[in-house]
C-alpha cells in the first residue's frame, strides 16, 4: 500500500474564515464561511453522518477503506470501529473570533455520548497576524452558578476576562485539554490535531450562526455543565501546554511541536530537507500536509510524489517512511500506544 492523495475537503461553518485554507490548497471558497478542512477524516461533524468525512478523487470515502482493510491502514483490527484511526487533523483559518467553548473528556464521552473519545486537542499556528491571541483556560476559580449565568446572558467580556489570554507566533504548539474553555482571536490560521469527535459544548454563542439549543450536544446544559473545568488554570499550569520547537527553522530529523502530555492523544511532528532525505516515522497511520517545496515519500511500499498543498493519508503498510527531495511537511499521528492504549482504558 502507498500513501493516498486526497483532494480538499472544506467544511461550511459558523464562524467566517478560509482564504488562507484555499491558497494553501489551491480552490476557490465557495463563501466566506469555510474556514476549516478536515484532512483525511473519517469521523463527520456532530449529528451529521456526511460532512467532514474525506473523499477520494475517485469518490471513495476513505473510512470505508479504512473499514476494509483495518490492518492495511492502521496495522490492527479495530473490533468495534473499524473505520477508526486514532485522530482528527483539520485546517482552521479563522477571520473572527471562535466563540467560547469547551471539549468534553473520555470519562464523560462514554457516560454520556457512547464515545471512548473525549476531544482534547491542540493547536499548531502556521500563520498569524500581529497581536493575536488565544485564550486558554479561566484565570481565576469560578463559581458555576456564576459561569451559568454569564453563559445564559450571553457575557461575552466577563468570559474572555476571566480567561488567561496569550499572544501566539508563527510555530507555536498549544495543547487544550479535554474540560477547558478556551477560544481563538480572528487572524489565525492553525493545524489542529485532536481526538477523532466532532464534541463542543459552546458556552458562547451569539458571535456564531449558531443557537443556544445546538451549544449543548443535545444533552441540556444541566447535563454538559459537568464536563466544563471551572477551576483556575495556573501560570505553571498554562506554560506547560505550550510548545515553542515550531518557531526556529525544522531540520531533516522529525521533531515534536507539542508538549509532551499530547503524546497520549496524538502527536505532530515537521521535518524539512533541501536535496537530502528525512529521519524515518515508524510504520503507522499518519495524515501528512506538505506545507512547501517538493518530494518524495519513500516507503517499503514505493516512492509517492508530493507537493506543497497536497495531504496523504498513509497507511500502516506503507511500512516505515521518509521524506526525500526539498520539501517540508507537517505529520499527524494517532497517540503513543494506539489503538491499544484504547482499549485498554486510554487517558482519563
Amino acid at each position: 500500500m502507498i500513501p493516498l492523495l486526497l483532494p480538499p475537503n472544506p467544511v461550511q461553518h459558523f464562524y467566517l474564515g478560509g482564504d488562507r485554507i484555499a491558497a494553501l490548497r489551491g480552490i476557490v471558497p465557495e463563501t466566506d464561511r469555510q474556514p476549516e478542512e478536515w484532512l483525511a477524516a473519517t469521523v463527520s461533524r456532530f449529528g451529521d453522518p456526511v460532512t467532514g468525512l474525506a473523499v477520494t478523487e475517485s469518490g471513495e470515502v476513505l473510512r470505508d477503506l479504512v473499514s476494509a482493510d483495518s490492518a492495511g491502514w492502521i496495522g490492527a483490527d479495530r473490533g468495534r470501529d473499524a473505520g477508526d484511526v486514532g485522530i482528527l487533523v483539520k485546517l482552521l483559518d479563522a477571520r473572527q473570533r471562535l466563540p467560547v467553548h469547551v471539549h468534553p473528556d473520555r470519562g464523560f464521552a462514554a457516560r454520556h455520548l457512547d464515545c471512548p473519545y473525549g476531544k482534547t486537542e491542540a493547536w499548531y499556528v502556521l500563520d498569524t497576524e500581529a497581536d493575536c491571541a488565544v485564550h486558554v483556560g479561566w484565570n481565576t476559580d469560578l463559581d458555576a452558578d456564576e459561569l451559568a449565568r454569564r453563559r445564559d446572558a450571553q457575557d461575552s467580556e466577563w468570559m474572555l476576562a476571566h480567561m488567561n489570554r496569550v499572544v501566539v507566533r508563527e510555530g507555536m504548539g498549544v495543547l487544550v485539554p479535554a474540560g477547558t474553555a478556551h477560544a481563538i482571536d480572528g487572524g489565525i490560521f492553525v493545524a489542529e490535531v485532536q481526538e477523532p469527535t466532532d464534541f463542543s459544548i459552546l458556552l458562547e454563542w451569539s458571535v456564531t450562526t449558531s443557537t443556544r439549543d445546538e451549544s449543548h450536544l443535545d444533552l441540556g446544559f444541566d447535563t454538559v455543565m459537568s464536563a466544563v473545568s471551572h477551576a483556575r488554570l495556573a501560570p505553571e499550569a498554562l506554560a506547560s501546554l505550550i510548545s515553542d520547537a515550531g518557531t526556529t527553522p525544522a531540520g531533516s530529523t522529525f521533531r515534536s511541536l507539542l508538549p509532551a502530555a499530547a503524546d497520549a492523544y496524538f502527536r505532530l511532528s515537521d521535518a524539512a530537507v533541501r536535496g537530502g532525505a528525512s529521519s524515518v516515522r515508524a510504520a503507522g497511520f499518519a495524515v501528512v500536509l506538505v506545507t512547501d517545496g517538493a518530494g518524495e515519500l519513500v516507503g517499503a511500499g514505493g516512492r509517492v510524489p508530493a507537493s506543497r498543498g497536497e495531504v496523504f493519508a498513509v497507511p500502516h503498510a506503507f511500512g516505515d517512511w521518509r521524506l526525500e527531495g526539498a520539501a517540508s511537511v507537517l505529520v499527524a499521528e494517532p497517540g503513543a500506544g494506539w489503538p491499544q492504549s484504547l482499549t485498554r482504558g486510554g487517558v482519563a
